[in-house]
């Protein structure tokens, strides 16, 4: 008989934290640990979804992939949520694929057994995935507001504050050749945008490692997108564990 992962795994995902004390143990005897390498391939583009993923402090991409080769990001996904979320729409497959920004851990669980365990173990395992897709759409929709309308600086601010919640810490991996694809600019602009971020005070980018020095600097440097999807988040989930985040990237005196 299958055994649940040991119950530290339950407050690092948000969506798992969000099931009720009754349906939480049933999901997460079908779940086993895993970790995700960088640039691993979760989902592939219109491939079908063999596995769904619970980050605990990976971080997740999805891209889209152009003609030309070239990529640009659609959603990032950590610690809130479900690697996978076509399958829980009975999709089978989605038109982008998912890989592996920040290696971390994660919880997996084969994509046949998810379908079975989302219709076996009740409607609160149904319904927290149901409210998560929607704070998905509302990431989605807002980051193609935000690309049009906010600057480059701006919108790296708010994504690296969305990277520091999903690892719950203040330094992490982070190549200019990534920063560029999440953000749809050229290696150029991401240069001078963290020369920008860096001689604020902000943060420390040395060797492809970003090391986040001043979070609530961070946070008034972001756009009010990052306020945006957090509260949805929070509405919807719950709130986020903001104890993993204390004493980190405090001010400098």
């Amino acid at each position: 008989m299958a055994t649940a992962p040991p119950s530290p795994f339950v407050p690092q995902n948000r969506l798992l934290r969000a099931l009720s004390p009754t349906t939480g143990p049933q999901v997460l005897c079908t779940l086993h640990p895993v970790a995700l390498r960088l640039k691993e391939t979760l989902i592939t583009r219109d491939a079908p979804i063999t596995a769904v993923y619970f980050p605990l402090d990976a971080v997740v991409s999805v891209v889209s992939t152009f003609a030309d080769g070239s990529m640009r990001e659609v959603a990032t996904i950590g610690n809130e949520g479900l690697v996978g979320v076509p399958r829980f729409l009975q999709a089978g497959s989605m038109p982008f694929t998912a890989f592996v920004q920040v290696p971390g851990a994660a919880l997996q669980m084969e994509a046949g057994l998810f379908d079975q365990t989302v219709q076996t173990v009740g409607s609160d395992f149904a319904a927290v995935l149901a409210r998560y897709t929607q704070a998905w759409c509302t990431q989605l929709s807002q980051h193609a507001v935000c690309h049009g309308h906010h600057r480059v600086v701006q919108r790296c601010a708010r994504w690296l504050l969305q990277t520091h919640d999903r690892v719950g810490r203040a330094t992490f991996p982070l190549t200019q050749e990534f920063l560029a694809m999440m953000l749809g600019v050229r290696r150029p602009s991401v240069t001078i945008v963290a020369r920008q971020l860096k001689q604020a005070g902000l943060i420390e980018y040395h060797h492809g490692v970003i090391h986040v020095l001043d979070r609530p600097g961070l946070e008034a440097a972001s756009c009010e997108c990052y306020g945006v999807i957090s509260r949805e988040m929070d509405r919807l989930l719950g709130p986020a564990d903001t104890e993993r985040l204390a004493g980190e990237a405090a001010p400098r005196s």
